[in-house]
């Protein structure tokens, strides 16, 4: 088995984490999360979305979460799923975005309105606005397992939308188990063959804990030469488009088990333990 000496993490909690939260957790709250999450050693932190407010009532503060996460001088991430939030994010100062397409047809139409097609022509768009600002560019590929709507997503699925943001020059390339669906087999296989495919592309693993194999799909990726994982503290959670998925893999259970295999992470845990403490208390 590869082991590698040292992985890095993404923490997704402040953004992915709590969007899909009922409750409109209070600016100051998030602020404090972030603040804490920045003493842990982590290196970049996905603090926020530019989305329409009417669409994830949570994020309608990114603004204010963009100038926080400046002010701490943080490495951060916005996420921007359409040209105007990409305007907006540039206009605060963002250096770090990030946009999605869905491997499933279904789920990009329920998630954001429109066909495959449709995303990418807008993407190739944004992507050459964030160019010409000189921002690193993060592309999320969504359901590339399986999907609640559609099932078994083929992997020329997933090719056809990694391939576009290749082509198109992004930095990163998230591939997400959105619905917490795939298992070990699958992780390796479809990661093996990406990584072959696409050989200087720099993916990242990001991974749903619905069925418990997220840490188990963890270690298949990481076979297949995957270094750099999205986790969420405690846990955080869920895609309000996909019925059925539960939290992002913890950040701390990921650490845990990192740190028992020898692989560095950079990331100290008992500062992480009082983050993920904090978490506990956000929604009282």
């Amino acid at each position: 088995m590869y082991f590698p000496k040292q992985i890095e993490l993404i923490e997704v909690g402040p953004r992915d984490g709590l969007q899909n939260e009922p409750t409109f957790v209070a600016t100051e709250k998030k602020q404090i999360l972030v603040k804490l999450l920045a003493t842990t050693g982590v290196k970049r932190i996905e603090t926020a979305s530019f989305v329409h407010p009417k669409a994830v009532p949570q994020m309608a503060d990114a603004a204010e979460m963009a100038r926080f996460s400046l002010g701490q001088g943080l490495s951060f991430l916005t996420l921007t799923p359409n040209q105007k939030a990409l305007e907006l994010a540039i206009q605060n100062n963002v250096t770090q975005i990030a946009v999605f397409v869905g491997a499933s047809e279904t789920f990009n139409q329920k998630n954001i309105r429109r066909t495959i097609d449709e995303s990418l022509v807008e993407c190739a768009e944004m992507f050459a606005r964030a160019k010409e600002e000189k921002l690193f560019i993060r592309g999320y590929v969504s359901m590339c397992f399986s999907c609640p709507y559609e099932g078994a997503i083929a992997y020329e699925q997933v090719e056809k939308v990694v391939r576009y943001f290749v082509q198109h020059g992004v930095d990163e390339i998230s591939i997400g188990d959105t619905n917490g669906q795939a298992n070990p087999k699958i992780v390796y296989e479809r990661f093996k063959k990406l990584t072959e495919d696409f050989p200087q592309t720099v993916f990242v693993g990001h991974f749903h804990d619905t069925n418990g194999l997220a840490l188990a799909n963890i270690l298949a990726a990481m076979q297949a030469g995957i270094e750099k994982f999205d986790t969420s503290i405690g846990g955080l959670g869920g895609c309000p488009f996909s019925p059925g998925a539960t939290g992002n893999v913890a950040t701390e259970k990921v650490v845990s088990m990192l740190h028992q295999m020898g692989i560095e992470t950079g990331i100290d845990e008992q500062c992480l333990g009082q983050a993920s403490a904090y978490v506990q208390t956000m929604f009282l």
